[in-house]
């Protein structure tokens, strides 16, 4: 019964997603879709195949596939199709509003032009905005397995299309590559007008993402969990309400935790943190959103308090201007109300 009510709460609240990379939305049976189109072999015979192969031991062995199936991604009808598809899924899932990533680097390196790129993504986002009411904020992300030089010829080349982004992010392999590698580059960032972003806290330790937010000057970090290891930053991201965009069944599958009950998420959303709960790469980590919601919901005795305040925490957490904000927090309320709960400030 209490599971139940709990799934129909989390199905009805109206949701942002915050930390979904759109090149990690590509499901298996896309994957040899694209790869038929464009004459492209896969060392795997069919998409079960590969959807075996999702089997990760830690973040560089998905990363490893992630880029190879990315690989399939050669036209803007390509990353139009791929960014349509994500957003039907949100729509199943609730989600009203997404801040997806993407890695123009994953695709500038195979002479796919940035252009491509961009003006793919950002139709479907059009699209789907006008097609089912889904608002969006764009972040693409340096590589930070690559050379800040890299980034710096990256950034170059996407500032013509600097009016479609809000933020810059840096995601990839986070061992052996802390943030302030890339201090340079974000300061370029921040003088354009953008935001920055960047995952820390994962495989890296919780200084990497006190160095994100003073070296980076990020207003929000993606993953974050090891935060908990450093009560001092814990009551830092209280007092400044710093978003952190967890993905619970990312961590398990990348390791992070050994299983969903040692997630820290619960904790953190007691101790007052912004926290909130996403999908990442769903098709290599076992769900989307509302998925990842439900099996936090089951397996950290989450209660309707903990799901009321992940949806308001989505939408606070966002780029969204402070009135849009608080909008959906009255929305939010209203559906509680609606379905005979209380609500959660």
């Amino acid at each position: 019964m209490r599971m139940k009510k709990l799934e129909r709460l989390a199905a009805a609240l109206p949701k942002a997603e915050l930390h979904v990379h759109l090149e990690g939305t590509l499901e298996p049976e896309m994957t040899f879709h694209l790869a038929r189109k464009h004459k492209t072999k896969f060392r795997f015979p069919n998409a079960e195949a590969l959807r075996q192969a999702y089997q990760f031991k830690d973040l560089q062995s998905f990363l490893d596939l992630y880029y190879e199936g990315a690989g399939v991604l050669r036209d803007r009808e390509d990353f139009h199709v791929l960014t349509m598809a994500y957003l039907e899924k949100a729509v199943r899932d609730g989600i009203w509003h997404v801040e997806p990533f993407f890695d123009p680097q994953t695709h500038t390196a195979r002479g796919v032009a940035m252009k491509e790129v961009v003006e793919g993504i950002v139709g479907a986002l059009k699209e789907g905005e006008k097609r089912h009411g889904v608002t969006w904020r764009l972040i693409p992300c340096f590589l930070r397995h690559l050379t800040e030089a890299e980034a710096m010829k990256t950034f170059e080349e996407m500032l013509p299309f600097r009016e479609h982004f809000t933020a810059v992010g840096l995601d990839s392999s986070e061992k052996g590559n802390p943030p302030a590698k890339f201090e340079r580059v974000f300061a370029q960032v921040r003088d354009t007008g953008l935001k920055v972003v960047a995952h820390a806290g994962e495989e890296g330790p919780a200084e990497w993402i006190r160095e994100a937010l003073e070296r980076l000057q990020a207003v929000r970090i993606d993953h974050g969990v090891r935060c908990v290891e450093d009560a001092e930053l814990v009551k830092e991201l209280v007092e400044k309400q710093i978003p952190l965009t967890t993905c619970p069944l990312s961590n398990v599958r990348l390791c992070v935790y050994s299983d969903l009950g040692k997630h820290p998420l619960k904790q953190l959303l007691e101790a007052g943190v912004s926290v909130t709960a996403n999908s990442d790469d769903p098709p290599y980590f076992g769900g989307y959103l509302l998925e990842n919601w439900l099996a936090c919901s089951r397996e950290l005795q989450l209660e309707e308090r903990h799901l009321v305040q992940l949806a308001k925490n989505s939408f606070t957490g966002s780029f969204l201007s402070e009135k849009e904000k608080a909008q959906w927090i009255t929305k939010i309320d209203r559906v509680v109300s609606s379905l005979g709960g209380g609500s959660s400030s």
